[in-house]
């Protein structure tokens, strides 16, 4: 598995930066992809925005006053598809094992490559260097022989960065790296993993595998190889769809159950229309609320046989609604979603947890 050569590519503030090029008035400036209205969320800041505190899924209203000069621009999703498939035009000069995460990054196999190049790093530095000359764009690359030190590579010297982990450097930055920097630690686990004094990878790596699958369940195997600079998952060039899904922000908070009512059952319809043009069919349903104050919960329910139409998902969604407290909580968001298309092992279940799927609201939902 050391011998592995795997490169994570990731555009770097990659719609902004399209904005920026493809506008001059804007370079320099703080801009946000997004709409500025009440209810609009930036689904992209530039890096002059991010000196700021601007985030991606932040409010556009908190976003506005942190940067009271953030200038908003629409989304463009037509071009930045068109964009990053000449991205990928530039992996396949290199190999066809390329697993894309959504359309500014993705992992690269390059253990056998085409040009037979034998340093990863130095096909990572003609990558970064030809988006650099065909796109005027800029990415950051991450090497190392797994998936996961690649990502955290990438990461590391972000904006422009290049960074290789060596596996015998492995362990020893592992080490050092911030617990919230590993791959599937949001928030709320790491909040989790702070209260049982559990803040590096090097405290990590000093639990023993049965306290984190106590804690943490079956996800606590791979923290604990994590902790070991281990995964054993290869590129995948085809990735499987694992789950289709609709969701609304609504003009206005709700809390009246004939209101939520109405509007899960036009989420439904959307939902039901897409499964159906597309041919996906998920035994598991999943209900998403958001609240007023940006919370959110998800309920889910499996079934034995394929979610498709509204008479079976209508009524199990309705079900799920029961299991949520919404009367004093105002609702800002539902999301309806229909996943597990098949019985997969449990590896791939716990990896679905982690998985850095390319969400529906980045294609069609600008407005959150």
């Amino acid at each position: 598995m050391n011998e592995r050569k795997i490169i994570h590519i990731d555009m770097d503030a990659f719609y902004a930066s399209v904005e920026q090029r493809d506008n001059p008035v804007l370079r320099g400036k703080p801009i946000a992809v997004g709409y500025a209205e009440e209810r609009g969320v930036v689904a992209a800041a530039s890096y002059e925005a991010r000196r700021f505190g601007v985030r991606s899924a932040m409010s556009s209203l908190k976003a506005k006053r942190l940067c009271p000069q953030l200038i908003f621009i629409p989304g463009r999703m037509e071009v930045y598809k068109s964009v990053s498939r000449q991205i990928h035009e530039i992996f396949h000069e290199y190999t066809d094992i390329i697993e894309p995460i959504s359309l500014d990054e993705a992992f690269l196999d390059v253990t056998e490559n085409k040009p037979c190049i034998p340093l990863a790093v130095d096909i990572a530095k003609e990558i970064k260097q030809k988006v650099r000359e065909r796109l005027n764009l800029v990415a950051s690359a991450g090497i190392s022989y797994n998936k996961f030190l690649a990502k955290i590579a990438s990461d590391y010297r972000k904006p422009d960065g290049l960074c290789t982990i060596h596996p015998a450097q492995a362990l020893d930055f592992v080490a050092r790296l911030p617990i919230e920097s590993f791959w599937g630690v949001g928030p709320v686990t790491a909040k989790k993993m702070h209260s049982l004094g559990i803040h590096n990878g090097e405290q990590l790596r000093m639990q023993s595998l049965e306290m984190l699958m106590r804690e943490f369940g079956k996800v606590g195997t791979i923290y604990y190889d994590f902790a070991r600079g281990i995964d054993s998952r290869p590129v995948e060039a085809v990735r499987i769809r694992k789950s289709v899904g609709c969701e609304h922000t609504l003009e206005k908070d709700i809390s009246k159950r004939s209101s939520v009512i109405i509007e899960l059952y036009h989420i439904v319809v959307e939902l039901v229309n897409r499964l159906e043009h597309i041919g996906f069919h998920g035994n598991t349903l999943t209900l998403k609320i958001k609240f007023h104050d940006f919370s959110q919960i998800t309920r889910s329910i499996t079934q034995g046989r394929g979610l498709m139409s509204i008479d079976v998902i209508l009524p199990l969604s309705k079900q799920l609604l029961q299991e949520v407290d919404y009367e004093h909580r105002p609702i800002r968001l539902i999301g309806i979603s229909v996943s597990n298309p098949r019985e997969e092992s449990e590896e791939k279940g716990v990896w679905e947890q982690l998985s850095f799927e390319f969400s529906d609201w980045e294609v069609n939902h600008w407005k959150k």
